[in-house]
């Protein structure tokens, strides 16, 4: 199931490549830091601005480990297998543990309900996100908690800090149930919950600003009132899906805790994006949802006061329901449309206008082409606010991130953005490319 499951989102990431299907910037600026890691420098990425150190931006040092995959295939490609991989992993032990519990049958549908699950699917389908790096270090700890071998789930649980800077929340809460698991673990799990602790507010409170152009903490004010988390009901939604993904007995184990500081900085924030169960915030806690609902239904070996078996079953298949649900509308969907398969009618233009651009350049792009760019060229934002002027600048007229505004031809556009000349070097099928004369 592991290798299907990494097999099913690393072809749709093909899918999404050949479709010039992109979603945000992201992938592009995690392909900077791999290319970055990979040439033994500091993750400087000039998408976000001039000497943009994105470990300024989130504390993901974790993501040094791309540094090799980057140096053998250097390509955004290269990223969207590593997350699959990650994702396909992160099923092998949930799902072992599934099947010792529950049985063959509901413990295979139970681990196909988290690794094709929503969460998952809709983090592919916005690609490249530093937490497929915590979906399979929560899997071997949730897995490891869950068969008593609690010093094992502290050493899963601990590199999570190096995921992302609120995980550290996550890790005290994991840290927490593991004192109140075992009077035998109580030290350990109290090690471990002033650990997460610890590593969250040194993160964000010392290492990011220090490291940010701006000496702050840049996600700090997206934080609205108190009374905001409970409204609009888009976040209901959410933690109704969230609760059916636990199988809704799941809401008697301790371990759904362990989503709570997700859902408070989420809830918290005025940022939308935040609050629905699309793009990539719910993968982290879809591990929790499965490993609190094996919580809550026992174990068939030891437990003898766990649910009849139509309860079990009902709370298996209420797991897989919301997604089935949605199916048609999710993105692995698309691996059983011929269409979904057929390079973008534009690609052979999206193609020409990359190698229009000369490499080792300094290059100002939107984001239908920028990660293809990455490989080779000093790649800037067409929107940002570098103090650099880059050498040349390729536009999609058609791209998304002009809000729906024809920007005109990228020639005059560049020219009169930057100040100064910029000449056509090509034009195809709304893809321009401009630049400044004598750039080679």
């Amino acid at each position: 199931m592991g290798a299907l499951g990494a097999l099913a989102y690393g072809l749709r990431g093909v899918q999404q490549w050949r479709g010039l299907e992109e979603r945000s910037w992201d992938l592009a600026i995690f392909s900077q830091v791999a290319r970055d890691y990979s040439e033994l420098r500091a993750p400087i990425v000039p998408i976000k601005g001039d000497s943009f150190n994105l470990l300024g931006d989130h504390f993901h040092p974790i993501l040094v480990v791309l540094g090799p995959v980057w140096a053998v295939w250097p390509s955004p490609l290269s990223l969207l297998w590593v997350q699959a991989v990650l994702m396909g992993i992160s099923a092998v032990p949930l799902t072992r543990l599934a099947i010792d519990r529950l049985g063959a049958g509901a413990g295979l549908l139970a681990g196909a309900a988290y690794l094709f699950g929503f969460g998952l699917q809709a983090a592919a389908d916005v690609q490249f996100h530093e937490i497929a790096f915590a979906l399979p270090l929560l899997a071997f700890s949730l897995t490891a908690l869950l068969r008593g071998r609690f010093v094992a789930a502290i050493a899963w649980a601990a590199p999570l800090v190096l995921v992302k800077e609120d995980m550290g929340l996550t890790v005290a809460v994991l840290g927490a149930v593991i004192a109140l698991r075992s009077p035998l673990a109580r030290r350990g799990g109290m090690g471990l919950a002033a650990w997460g602790l610890g590593w969250f507010v040194l993160s964000t409170f010392v290492v990011l600003p220090a490291l940010n152009p701006g000496g702050q903490y840049d996600y700090g004010g997206n934080l609205g009132s108190p009374l905001d988390v409970f409204v609009p009901v888009e976040k209901w939604t959410t933690v109704l899906m969230l609760l059916l993904a636990a199988g809704v007995i799941g809401a008697r184990s301790p371990i759904m805790a362990a989503m709570l500081p997700t859902l408070a900085w989420r809830f918290a924030g005025n940022v939308e994006f935040y609050w629905g169960w699309y793009w990539h915030y719910n993968a982290v806690l879809m591990p929790i949802a499965l490993a609190a609902l094996l919580d809550a239904l026992g174990d068939r070996h030891s437990d003898e006061r766990r649910p009849r078996p139509l309860v079990r079953w009902t709370a298996v298949v209420a797991s897989a329901a919301v997604t089935l649900v949605l199916w048609s509308a999710l993105p692995l969907a698309n691996l059983g449309r011929a269409t979904s398969w057929e390079p973008s009618p534009r690609a052979e233009a999206a193609a020409a206008a990359v190698d229009a651009v000369p490499g080792d350049v300094v290059v100002a792009s939107d984001i239908t082409v920028m990660a293809r760019l990455v490989p080779h060229d000093d790649v800037q934002w067409v929107h940002g606010t570098n103090a650099r002027v880059p050498d040349c600048v390729l536009i999609d007229r058609e791209a998304f991130s002009w809000g729906g505004q024809d920007p005109g031809d990228a020639a005059s556009w560049a020219s009169g953005n930057y100040g100064t000349t910029f000449d056509e070097v090509m034009t195809e099928n709304g893809f321009e490319v401009a630049c400044r004369p004598g750039t080679t």
